[in-house]
């Protein structure tokens, strides 16, 4: 058979394309929502456990964060995903959200040790300097302190994104129809393995390579931007 009779075979006939566009939004929209809640829960992350490192307050909290990381960073992404799966969520028929949740508090975790060493690596000078124009804590936070916290760890932020991206591919093990998932189910049509699995990698590089290129830029712009 001739590649382009194995490249109809495996994309063409009965639509089989579609199972990898399919796939596709599924990956994006996992990606995107549990991208969202990542940066929420480790903004929330970060800014406790530099304000307890910074004052000595909020330190039950700051437990508590730091057993969330020990644990998140500790185990991997694949068992937190069955044990959503199978026991925190094991009555939710949907699972675009379960992975959505799983993600998000995985990734939660990456993102509040970013944005802590980015909120650390503010001058201290800064947060006198924002109580000396009568600024209280939480104020001179976010009008002073965050913005060149962000600034600074913003190419970080994106990367953390490139490999959430990634780390969705194990979707799966939970029988959702991920881009990887879909490229596994025209295998196992066609008995032919190198199409859709290079066609799989082929889409996950060019969206990494787009997302990387971007990256650069803006951190040329940034670099820019402190001229």
């Amino acid at each position: 058979m001739s590649i382009r009779d194995k490249f109809i075979q495996n994309f063409i006939e009965e639509d089989r394309y579609m199972y990898l566009v399919e796939g596709l939004g599924t990956t994006f929209t996992i990606t995107i929502f549990a991208a969202l809640i990542g940066i929420v829960l480790g903004f929330l992350v970060a800014i406790i456990r530099s304000t307890a490192d910074k004052t000595g307050k909020l330190k039950i909290l700051d437990v508590i964060c730091r057993v969330y990381l020990t644990i998140i960073r500790g185990t991997p992404a694949m068992i937190q995903l069955l044990i959503m799966f199978y026991v925190v969520f094991v009555l939710s028929n949907n699972k675009v959200f379960v992975a959505v949740m799983t993600f998000g508090i995985n990734s939660g975790a990456y993102v509040a040790e970013i944005v802590r060493s980015g909120i650390m690596s503010v001058d201290n000078g800064q947060m006198e300097a924002g109580r000396s124009l009568g600024f209280n804590y939480p104020q001179t936070m976010w009008y002073i302190i965050m913005p060149q916290a962000f600034k600074n760890v913003l190419p970080a932020l994106v990367n953390e994104f490139i490999v959430l991206l990634k780390e969705t591919s194990i979707c799966g093990y939970i029988g959702l129809m991920d881009l990887t998932r879909g490229g596994d189910i025209i295998r196992s049509r066609t008995y032919e393995a190198f199409f859709p699995l290079i066609a799989v990698a082929i889409i996950y590089l060019v969206i990494v390579m787009l997302l990387t290129a971007f990256v650069n830029r803006l951190e040329r712009r940034l670099r820019a931007s402190e001229r």
